[in-house]
């Protein structure tokens, strides 16, 4: 009832390869699964330390969940460890592979239009909105997006409001807020704007650091930012990965 190494390899990662991922042929117990698109690596947890945990002879590495892959980028290796493995132990890893859905899978990035709304105090300088606009562009085009807007308004619930009206007739599917201050609380001035324009928010507050004060708001369907102050910076950071999976629709 052995199964030798390769024709094991091969039957787990089959069962355990999803959408946007390949397979490449098993060599010395060995078979890799490989992005076929740029987006987010989506797996199931629970499932995969279930199936690490059927026999040591059988194992499962993937990259972490959510992490952004590239074409041709590999996402998880199967490795068979002795040169064979009982029958039963394969199907049983198998079965746990392909109970609700391919076990892992990558979640595309679609190309998106997003606006960039800042507001303004007085005494600020130019080059501070400058330079975020210019960061924040070069984050969605990595995305495969089009920033189709840069709007700027007073510190204001209600230009807020109207710079999220004109973000929309200019064809922006994801709504970015930068404030001029931090958002304090969900009756500050970036919150506010988002609900005069009709919106409304969903979440104040995010168990990332730095990256804590982001606001998600939602607006007939689509998702408004309140950005986090560390958003300005082009150092990795929790607004990143909010972007990513907003990108992945995720």
């Amino acid at each position: 009832d052995d199964v030798l190494e390769d024709d094991a390899a091969t039957v787990v990662a089959e069962a355990v390869c999803g959408d946007n991922v390949s397979m490449t042929a098993a060599f010395t117990g060995r078979a890799n699964l490989v992005a076929e698109a740029a987006g987010v690596v989506v797996l199931d947890r629970d499932r995969l330390d279930r199936l690490n945990l059927v026999d040591e002879s059988v194992t499962v590495g993937t990259l972490p969940p959510y992490g952004v892959v590239a074409p041709k980028q590999m996402v998880a290796t199967i490795k068979i460890i002795p040169f064979a493995v009982p029958r039963a132990t394969v199907d049983a890893c198998a079965a746990i592979g392909r109970e609700a859905g391919a076990l892992l899978r990558v979640a595309p990035f679609r190309p998106k239009r997003v606006a960039l709304v800042q507001t303004v105090l007085p005494g600020m300088k130019d080059r501070i909105f400058d330079k975020t606009a210019e960061i924040t562009r070069a984050r969605i085009e990595a995305l495969g997006g089009d920033m189709v807007a840069d709007l700027r308004c007073a510190h204001d619930e209600g230009e807020v409001a109207e710079r999220l009206a004109e973000a929309r007739t200019a064809g922006a599917e994801i709504f970015l807020i930068a404030g001029a201050s931090a958002i304090v609380d969900r009756r500050d001035i970036v919150p506010s704007g988002i609900e005069r324009a009709g919106g409304r928010v969903v979440h104040f507050g995010m168990p990332v650091d730095p990256g804590n004060l982001i606001l998600m708001g939602e607006w007939d369907g689509a998702p408004v930012v309140g950005l986090p102050g560390c958003a300005r910076s082009p150092k990795l950071n929790g607004f990143d990965w909010v972007l990513e999976r907003l990108f992945a629709a995720l």
